[in-house]
């Protein structure tokens, strides 16, 4: 098949193009050429700007084209008018974020969506992501009503992952020592190795797939505790965890998912962690073994310099000032 990928050069864009090279098919990369330049081969790349530089593009075929970086509706309408009639299918990664706040546990693809009060806003932040990705969605459905895949990930985690979420947890557990944990250690927690969702993405594309699909799992529930076991199996090491109250960090201003990766209060994001993930496990997705990804991911860390700041996490005064500060408002048993 001829592939054209829209982005692809970080992460699960880079997964995705490593395994579809793999099996043989023709690759196009079309990116600004400024994240991990370099030759990938087997690989054609094109280089331009999907504001306003998408002629490198036009008046080419492709079997499937796979949007990595669509994040502003405007810019993925333009991208998907100019490949009406030139490409088969038109995968588009969105995000479990594109659903409206509130979800309850088990919630499928046919949930509300979020909604941006000012639809022609394209400043990307926390706040409006989600509501962006769902008008994004909108316009690759309307440009290819027969041939529109999106595929909705969780929070993708693994080698390569430029965030350093799942990392700051692998590192820090691996590092031993009393580790702060947040909420509750039977909190459901969805994640998604990014190879796996690399392979199911392109099996998909292969299998001339459409529709909405959610990517996250295990397909059996998984909760903080068992991730935060699993990465102190893998490591050896001897971590002890200490689980802090919801309450306590949030009046301490502890950023969620930002200081403590993975953690989201209760309170606010019930279902979030709890999405059904059957009609894609029905569609051929897959999960590999969690030690696996822990011990694959410590690897590439590994790999990295260990001096440099991970873009997420606790750093160590501030774990430390915590825990002094819970144990004291904490009676003793």
């Amino acid at each position: 098949m001829r592939i054209l990928v829209l982005g692809g050069t970080r992460f699960a864009g880079r997964h995705f193009v490593d395994s579809a090279v793999q099996r043989g098919h023709e690759v196009t990369l079309f990116n600004r050429g400024v994240s991990e330049q370099g030759d990938i081969p087997g690989v054609e790349q094109l280089h331009g700007d999907r504001d306003g530089g998408l002629e490198p593009i036009e008046g080419r075929d492709w079997d499937a084209v796979v949007d990595m970086s669509g994040f502003v509706p405007r810019l993925v309408r333009h991208s998907a008018e100019l490949l009406a009639g030139h490409a088969g299918r038109y995968l588009f990664v969105s995000s479990i974020s594109a659903y409206a706040d509130g979800m309850p546990p088990g919630f499928a693809e046919d949930a509300s969506l979020a909604m941006l009060e000012d639809p022609s806003i394209e400043e990307i932040t926390g706040e409006t992501y989600g509501g962006l990705k769902a008008l994004c969605e909108r316009e690759v459905e309307r440009t290819f009503p027969d041939g529109a895949l999106i595929i909705r990930p969780g929070l993708i985690v693994g080698p390569r992952d430029p965030t350093d979420r799942f990392t700051y947890w692998v590192r820090r557990v691996a590092h031993g020592g009393e580790v702060l944990a947040p909420g509750s250690p039977d909190r459901p927690v969805q994640v998604i190795d990014a190879r796996d969702l690399a392979t199911w993405m392109l099996r998909m594309i292969e299998g001339r797939e459409t529709g909405v699909y959610h990517a996250t799992g295990p397909e059996v529930p998984l909760s903080m505790g068992e991730i935060l076991e699993t990465c102190r199996t893998v490591s050896g090491s001897d971590a002890a965890f200490t689980w802090v109250d919801e309450r306590f960090l949030l009046d301490a201003r502890v950023e969620p998912w930002s200081e403590l990766p993975l953690w989201l209060p209760e309170a606010e994001a019930a279902g979030a962690m709890q999405a059904d993930v059957s009609r894609a496990v029905r569609h051929g997705l897959t999960f590999r073994h969690l030690a696996e990804t822990v011990r694959d991911t410590d690897a590439w860390d590994l790999s990295r310099p260990q001096a440099d700041p991970l873009k997420a996490g606790l750093d160590g005064a501030r774990e430390a000032d915590l825990l002094a500060r819970w144990r004291a408002s904490t009676p003793p048993a």
